[in-house]
């Protein structure tokens, strides 16, 4: 097992560190829904489940 040869300082280990930050997902708004949703995803509006604008299955009232 490989072991540092130096101890790595705090601000040079969070200088690496800097560029892995949180981003907020990227949305898109459906033409035919208006529903906000992850793109390339299927996405649910009042039970019915929806897939690049179209309705893939619909939701059954219950008896």
């Amino acid at each position: 097992m490989p072991h540092p040869k130096r101890k790595i300082s705090k601000s040079r280990r969070d200088k690496r560190r800097t560029h892995y930050k949180a981003e907020a997902p990227t949305l898109t708004t459906c033409k035919t829904t208006g529903a906000v949703h992850l793109p390339h995803r299927a996405y649910t509006v009042d039970g019915n489940v929806y897939f690049n604008g179209k309705l893939l299955i619909e939701r059954t009232p219950a008896a």
